[in-house]
């Protein structure tokens, strides 16, 4: 489709069931992409906000941060 410029694009209808018992993530990026299921079009969109109202940098990797409130962007419900 290099010098193509017409571009007949199908339709197709997908019915999906999900179950997902457990899932860990790792690390997250403001640029990542996670996906469940089936998407017709991810179009990129990064923005950068300061959330948490910070006035200074970020500690030095290997600094010690345990002086630092611990507060989850998303609420957890309490361990078991």
């Amino acid at each position: 489709m290099a010098d193509n410029k017409s571009c007949n694009l199908s339709s197709f209808t997908v019915n999906q069931t999900i179950t997902i018992h457990q899932i860990r993530i790792e690390v997250i990026s403001n640029s990542s992409v996670f996906q469940i299921g089936t998407a017709g079009v991810i179009k990129s969109l990064s923005n950068i906000y300061n959330t948490g109202g910070f006035t200074a940098p970020a500690p030095q990797f290997g600094q010690d941060a345990s002086h630092l409130p611990y507060s989850p962007m998303v609420p957890l419900p309490p361990l078991r």
